[in-house]
């Protein structure tokens, strides 16, 4: 199928989120997106993705033309109608049921409960980096893919003996095969038994209630209209299997992409060494210049026309937010890491935007910036083994799962 614009490179413009080149960095891609096909068809897999911030930012807003309803990832979106559907999850609803889910789970996550969780999540942090040794290490394997999954499964009540066992399943439940769209076998079983545990864990809890949030959730109640509405048990396991997946991997990403980036602009470093009041700035930076979260995945609710080209309704349609925040039409020089750069309203999507922005979002803020800092007094300068990165293959989440790095004498 033609989109009508011309291909200028030499080299075919072909982008696919299951390859090889994508899970490598798909920066160079992304760019030839935004300049030769903001709206770009890929025929393999059945979908269109938008590249410019000025097209992927109002579209993350318009739920409305958007939908979330049909999944939020590609291999659900296109799964045959005969498919077993997944159970539904917050972020595959759209209003007024996402109103009705956000406002029961949002109760686990206000202000109060989450700057209550700092001194635990201190704890999990500090507790990573004094196991290792400081003079090498590597920064994912030994550190960041660690301390995010202790801090959640601890906010859900997970038994210290099983968070492990979890990590591994959510690790699972993400990766894919170069050049397929399904869920490996693995994964599916993954994704199975992490449910089923939640839900026994749930059946615990009901029984013998403890201070942890599956049992908060349990007792959440909102009255509406007359009428009280409650989570169940189904909607509390899917609730956790999300959470455990989307708030370890965000951070444990995020922190290896950092130390990588870091070690690129090593004068940024050296800047949030001398003032640390940068860092909620440069977290927010840093996230603009390579999300763990590179694109949201939706369905066209109606024929949408842009730049020329029409995306038919029905249509699953990609929101390149990783391609979007390194858009140089809204972000001067951005393929350059500048934690001082000027924010404008709308200036981070990788929180989401709109109706489902993350509900865990401060939570992540929180545990980038204690492990940021700990991260400079224990690596006042410091240089990234390149010939030992690792980068994941994972369904929308991009980064590494080894980082080594050595402090530089």
């Amino acid at each position: 199928m033609s989109v009508g614009n011309s291909v200028k490179a030499s080299s075919p413009l072909e982008f696919d989120p299951f390859s090889e080149e994508f899970f490598a960095g798909a920066y160079a891609t992304f760019r030839r997106l935004r300049d030769e096909q903001p709206v770009y068809y890929n025929a393999k897999w059945d979908f269109w993705a938008l590249s410019r911030y000025e097209d992927v930012a109002p579209a993350t807003k318009d739920h409305e033309t958007f939908s979330s309803a049909k999944g939020a990832t590609l291999d659900v979106v296109k799964a045959h109608d005969d498919a077993i559907p997944p159970p539904k999850v917050i972020i595959s609803m759209d209003p007024p049921e996402h109103q009705k889910m956000r406002k029961l789970v949002s109760s686990v996550f206000t202000p109060r409960a989450i700057a209550s969780l700092e001194e635990m999540v201190r704890e999990k942090i500090y507790e990573r980096l004094d196991a290792i040794d400081p003079a090498a290490f590597d920064v994912v394997a030994d550190f960041s893919a660690l301390f995010p999954n202790e801090v959640i499964t601890t906010m859900l009540g997970v038994p210290k003996e099983d968070r492990h066992q979890i990590r591994v399943w959510l690790d699972l439940l993400l990766e894919r095969n170069p050049g397929e769209i399904a869920v490996p076998r693995e994964g599916f079983e993954a994704s199975v038994n992490t449910g089923i545990y939640y839900y026994k864990l749930i059946q615990q809890r009901r029984e013998r209630p403890e201070d942890d949030m599956i049992s908060r959730l349990i007792e959440t109640e909102v009255e509406r209209d007359g009428h009280v509405d409650k989570l169940t048990d189904v909607d509390i396991a899917g609730f956790a299997t999300l959470l455990g997946g989307a708030g370890a991997e965000t951070v444990t990403k995020l922190i290896g992409n950092a130390m990588v980036a870091f070690a690129d602009f090593p004068d940024q470093w050296q800047s949030l060494r001398r003032d640390r009041s940068k860092i909620p700035a440069a977290i927010e930076e840093l996230l603009r210049y390579e999300a763990p979260s590179q694109y949201q995945v939706r369905t066209a609710t109606r024929d949408v026309t842009l730049h020329g080209v029409t995306i038919p309704k029905g249509s699953a349609v990609l929101l390149l937010t990783a391609s979007a925040t390194r858009d140089e039409r809204m972000f001067p020089d951005p393929d350059r890491l500048d934690i001082d750069r000027e924010r404008k309203m709308g200036f981070n999507l990788a929180f989401g935007y709109g109706v489902h922005s993350c509900l865990g979002a401060a939570l992540a803020r929180m545990e980038s910036r204690i492990a940021l800092n700990a991260l400079l007094d224990l690596l006042p300068e410091y240089q990234v083994d390149r010939t030992g990165l690792k980068r994941v293959a994972m369904s929308n989440v991009a980064g590494y799962s080894n980082v080594p790095v050595r402090r530089a004498s």
